[in-house]
């Protein structure tokens, strides 16, 4: 076993109190990790996930904060490390998603907030994972993981184009950062799921849209959110040592 595998490795996770972000701190906390999970507004969800999983030996803490806030993102990174020791794994999971519409009909307000969470969000958790982690900084080294959407593919025209464009930032982000910080110890890969059954769908007010629209694709269901944290799970784990700036569809063939 590496060093990492007796224990020492800490993950976290923002947006972890639901869907993928949940499916991701379970499957690690069952892989060995000590594991932190961000929320912003649903306390008792992350609260329960937490005791759980410290019910099984996992060590764990909830952590609440506001990715698109930098001064939020930086107690993040400080109250987990407090509390599990220096983080060397990030899933950057946290983002939102608006009503279906056309983007003709959007307000300002909904577009600007699309961009701060799930634009400026994840570059503050992605420049925070880079400062810590980067061994040229005196950091651990370690992995980043950001959550894409095929959406970015897409486009989601018709749905939410806004939405679909800030899931492009996040591949670009991926390319740019993996490449960047590839000779610092830090790989950063990005996963681009398709139509999950997650309660995601529910903020876009078409609940049924995974299994509605999941038998339209080439598997001919929706995926799970465990699927999905399993790629995630391969990404930070050392069989994906030579992979970086890479983007890995988990979508069904769609």
């Amino acid at each position: 076993m590496t060093h990492r595998e007796l224990g020492s490795r800490v993950l976290l996770v923002t947006g972890g109190a639901r869907g993928i972000g949940r499916a991701v701190a379970e499957s690690a906390a069952e892989r060995g990790w000590a594991v932190g999970v961000n929320y912003r507004v649903r306390e008792d969800a992350a609260s329960e996930l937490v005791e759980r999983l410290r019910e099984r030996g996992t060590r764990a803490i909830s952590v609440r904060a506001d990715v698109s806030d930098e001064r939020d993102v930086a107690h993040l990174f400080d109250e987990t490390e407090r509390a599990l020791g220096p983080i060397t794994a990030v899933v950057n999971n946290a983002g939102i998603v608006a009503p279906i519409g056309h983007l003709a009909d959007m307000g300002a307000d909904r577009l600007r907030r699309m961009v701060e969470v799930n634009v400026l969000g994840a570059l503050l958790v992605a420049r925070e994972t880079a400062r810590r982690l980067s061994t040229a900084r005196g950091g651990p080294g370690g992995a980043l993981v950001n959550i894409s959407s095929i959406a970015s593919r897409l486009g989601s025209p018709e749905e939410y184009v806004d939405y679909a464009a800030s899931k492009g930032a996040i591949d670009a982000l991926t390319l740019g950062l993996g490449r960047e910080l590839a000779r610092e110890g830090v790989r950063v890969n990005a996963v681009r799921p398709g139509l999950i059954d997650t309660e995601i769908h529910r903020d876009s007010g078409s609940g049924d849209r995974a299994h509605r629209l999941g038998q339209h694709t080439p598997m001919g269901r929706p995926g799970t959110a465990a699927e999905v944290a399993a790629t995630v799970l391969w990404l930070l784990s050392d069989e994906a040592s030579y992979v970086t700036a890479s983007i890995v569809d988990v979508s069904g063939g769609r």
